[in-house]
């Protein structure tokens, strides 16, 4: 008889040549286990998405209570459905008053589609705006807005029209005229190494866009829902979007996305033609009571506030001639080798020795650290005393 792994080579579509092949059969908390029995320290949090950790029972029992009232019935936006009504105003009670109409998807990519759809349509115009780096996801759409070549050039052509700038440099805002619909733009740029920008910077990108009546749309996919420190990353600077994407994080583990804007803008999808942007299972029930209790929790229990603390702990222990860097906000961090094959071996080590990490898309030399917000002090200094024993084992062997 085959094997799980033999079978998931066999029959499970690979999206790389070498897959890490760890087998799971359970995941609480902070920790993962393997089919021995084996415990890990989650360090990566499925890429930014157990915020609340895993299967929070608060989560789990809000998906069986909906499960046993109903799942699917129909497609979105025609059925009054109280999962997708409850989150939807619970996400507009904790957002800026023009952020009140959310339209929900079933990911991060589809949300990015979905705006850029919306932002064509109200504004008329065709130009979109994306960083180079940046990262919203692998769909055509998505693809279009990759600021990374390498990723993008197999799948050409591409949706056209689309301009590049680089991250945090006012100087490019120039490129924003009256003829781009939108900028997308990371608050925190994820797979480009966890980069951020000024204050300044994204004041006058607020100006610009406002002054060409360009939509700013801010992909919070991945720092979203406490993960910098505020429920939303935006909140550090001063400023907030047109339109919000969100993912990841805001399911609890269940699959979700969404873009939020203005009941003004987000209606120009309801006509000429109707029906302008359709989901089967966007907003689906269960997942949205998971949503629900997702950001209930992290309300109640007050985990935004111990975030920042927590990834300064993290900067200050990672100390080690090998670490060039760690950067990043809140529990949002990379940690920079020399390169990498370096890199690798740390995050091989880590991994066998019961701790979770991996690397950046377009920053391949640094270690990704985004772990569960509810992790302790003395989980982070465990984690940190792992690490820092890999690395210098690397360092000496190399």
């Amino acid at each position: 008889m085959l094997t799980q792994r033999q079978l998931f080579l066999q029959h499970n579509a690979q999206t790389t040549l070498e897959p890490l092949l760890l087998e799971f059969t359970k995941a609480s908390g902070m920790y993962l286990y393997d089919t021995a029995g084996k415990k890990y320290l989650d360090l990566i949090a499925g890429i930014g998405v157990s915020n609340v950790g895993h299967c929070h029972p608060a989560v789990v029992n809000a998906v069986k209570e909906q499960v046993e009232n109903y799942m699917h019935i129909m497609v979105y936006g025609e059925f009054v459905q109280s999962p997708q009504v409850n989150f939807a105003k619970a996400l507009a009670d904790v957002l800026p008053s023009h952020l009140n109409c959310t339209y929900f998807v079933n990911s991060g990519a589809e949300a990015v589609e979905g705006a850029m759809k919306l932002a064509k349509r109200y504004t008329g115009r065709s130009e979109i705006i994306s960083c180079h780096n940046s990262y919203h996801g692998s769909t055509q759409g998505a693809l279009s807005l990759m600021g990374n070549e390498e990723f993008k050039q197999a799948y050409r052509p591409l949706l056209p029209d689309i301009r590049f700038i680089n991250f945090n440099v006012t100087a490019d805002l120039d490129l924003i005229t009256e003829r781009t619909a939108a900028v997308f733009m990371e608050t925190v740029q994820g797979e480009a190494g966890l980069r951020t920008a000024d204050k300044a910077y994204f004041e006058a990108l607020r100006a610009k866009c406002t002054a060409t009546g360009t939509l700013l749309v801010l992909d919070e996919i991945q720092c979203g829902f406490g993960r910098t420190g505020k429920m939303f990353g935006f909140e550090h600077y001063g400023i907030a979007p047109d339109i919000l994407l969100l993912a990841k994080g805001i399911g609890g583990g269940m699959p979700i996305g969404a873009f939020i804007s203005s009941t003004e803008i987000m209606r120009a999808l309801a006509t000429n033609p109707i029906l302008g942007h359709l989901t089967t299972f966007g907003g689906h029930p269960v997942s949205c009571a998971a949503g629900l209790a997702t950001l209930q929790t992290i309300q109640k229990e007050n985990i935004v506030a111990g975030v920042e603390e927590k990834g300064e702990l993290f900067k200050k222990l990672l100390v080690h001639p090998a670490i060039k860097e760690v950067r990043g906000k809140g529990l949002m961090m990379a940690i920079e080798f020399e390169n990498f094959e370096i890199n690798k071996k740390i995050i091989d080590a880590c991994i066998s020795d019961g701790v979770i990490s991996d690397w950046f898309l377009h920053c391949s030399n640094s270690m990704r650290v985004a772990p569960p917000l509810i992790i302790t002090h003395e989980e982070i200094e465990y984690a940190c005393e792992v690490m820092l024993r890999n690395v210098a084992a690397v360092v000496a062997s190399t």
